[in-house]
């Protein structure tokens, strides 16, 4: 499924600095810069609530309403506080109908893998290029079913009409391997019974040492 448009009132920022973007933040907005396409970086606020649900989702895009005028925007870099469910700042890159771009979208795995097997999920997200209105949310991968020793590679996830794999092709994604087996408790307490035992008669033996 690809990104929804969702469309932001924003105002221009004239205050900077650590002790600006706090008074934004404890005013429940986010300040932002929006740059790209030639032109010089603009400062941003943004109204929290509504960005909060808007970059839920990954490559979010944005039509951002500012001082008479409109732009569309691609949600870059989102940092966020890491204890608070609060956004800190926003890096938004100017993009045009029709343009493809470069982005990492998240990799979902679903399904039950065979018995006694480990699923490991060794890249998060796939490198593509699309167009900036048909972004995938996320890529969907299967593991139903797959033995140990299967992978799943770069080029086996399927991507919509018109996305392009920008990642190595051999990049692994997915990777199932087999459970280590378990030492049955029985043997594990016999084991470590004939350690300790070992350990006691070591111990007798070098006190009958010393004491020759």
């Amino acid at each position: 499924m690809a990104q929804t448009e969702l469309r932001l009132n924003a105002e221009l920022r004239t205050e900077f600095g650590k002790g600006a973007a706090r008074r934004i933040r404890r005013d429940h907005k986010i300040p932002a810069v929006l740059y790209g396409h030639g032109t010089d970086p603009v400062h941003l606020t943004l109204p929290g609530h509504d960005t909060m649900l808007a970059l839920k989702h990954s490559n979010a895009i944005l039509t951002l309403d500012f001082d008479g005028k409109e732009e569309l925007a691609l949600a870059k870099d989102v940092q966020r506080d890491p204890i608070k469910p609060v956004i800190e700042h926003v890096d938004l890159v100017i993009v045009k109908r029709g343009e493809k771009v470069t982005v990492d979208v998240p990799v979902h795995v679903e399904g039950e893998a065979g018995p006694e097997t480990n699923v490991v999920v060794e890249s998060s997200t796939l490198s593509v290029e699309a167009d900036v209105l048909s972004i995938p949310e996320l890529f969907v991968v299967s593991v139903e079913g797959l033995e140990a020793g299967s992978q799943i590679l770069a080029k086996d996830v399927e991507l919509p009409a018109g996305v392009t794999l920008v990642a190595d092709e051999e990049l692994l994604v997915v990777n199932v391997s087999q459970q280590a087996a378990e030492e049955p408790e029985e043997e594990a307490a016999e084991g470590e019974e004939a350690a300790e035992g070992e350990e006691a008669a070591a111990s007798e033996e070098a006190a009958e040492g010393d004491e020759a």
